[in-house]
Formats: C-alpha cells, structure tokens, sequence
C-alpha cells in the first residue's frame, strides 16, 4: 500500500472532525501531490504530541523557524509507510527520543493551518506517542529549545492547537 493509499484509508476510517476530514480528502482528490512539500495549495503533514503519562506531562519543541512551542512533527517523507510511521519517524527525529511508541487508536485529531509563503496550508494528521519511562530528549536542528511542561502548563506556553491536542490525548489515555 502507498503512502498515498495509507493517508486516504486513515482519513476515511477518522470519524471525528468530519467537515476537517472532508476538506483533507477533498485536498488529496483535488491534488495527487497533496502529500509533499512541493504542493504549494497546502500538503498533509504528520505530527505526534510526545507524553509521559505517569508524570502528567509532554515534550514540546520551540520550533526554529515559527519561535512557537509546538509537538513534533512535519512533512511526509517517500520512505514513510504510513501516516503513523510518519509521525513517530518525525517525533523521534525532533525529540532524540527512541522507544517511542504510538498511542493506540490512529490520529488524535486533525488541525488544518496557515503557514507562510510559498506554500499556504499545513493539514496536519495529529498523533500521540507515549515515552518511556527512561526518556532522555536531545535538541534537533529544527528546534531552539525542547521542554517537558507539565499538562496545567501547556496553555500558558503553546497556542490553542497545542492545547486542543493534549486534551484529545488526555482523554484518550
């Protein structure tokens, strides 16, 4: 199965959001590079927010180029087998982590945003994964900053995208 077929089979089988799943599917139908950076309508990206529930807390990066407290994630690669494997591969890159692990139950939530020029949509796939109890973080090139907040702190620091996605989380654990 494709990269392509994978994120088309997931977004069918997500029934939350379903005017946001619409549009992603309607995106893809509308442009068969909808998956790479070089769609410049706007391109699915992959994300995991990284928890450690037994501490009551997530691992957010400053992002380089945006300056935001944000998960892990970013832009679909040929390799990547599916969507989750996108989004472990992006959250294990970016937080130095190994032994991540997918939170079970497919995407968390959807969250489709404007980013800037030359591209203009970002239709992100929202994903969780749990760190092991052992987690030791190391700061990507892509990040000035990674830090662990705990759940209370997140509204303070990320904007409400961030705080939407950890509530999903939390409910789901």
């Amino acid at each position: 199965m494709s990269l392509y077929d994978d994120t088309v089979l997931v977004l069918k089988g997500y029934e939350d959001q379903g005017g946001l799943r619409q549009a992603y599917l309607d995106h893809l139908s509308a442009h068969p590079d909808g998956l790479w950076k070089a769609c410049h309508a706007g391109h699915i990206t992959a994300s995991a927010l990284v928890v450690d529930p037994e501490r009551g807390r997530v691992l957010l990066t400053l992002h380089r180029k945006l300056r935001m407290w944000l998960q892990m994630g970013g832009h679909c690669e040929p390799e990547d087998a599916s969507l989750a494997a996108a989004a472990l591969r992006e959250a294990t890159e970016e937080s130095g982590i190994t032994g991540l692990a997918l939170l079970p139950g497919g995407p968390v939530r959807l969250d489709r945003h404007p980013i800037p020029a030359p591209c203009h949509w970002h239709f992100d796939v929202q994903y969780a994964v749990v760190a092991p109890p052992d987690a030791v973080q190391e700061i990507s090139d892509e990040s000035l900053d990674l830090r662990w907040f705990a759940y209370d702190e997140v509204a303070d620091v990320a904007d409400e995208s961030v705080v939407r996605l950890l509530e999903a989380t939390r409910a789901r654990l």
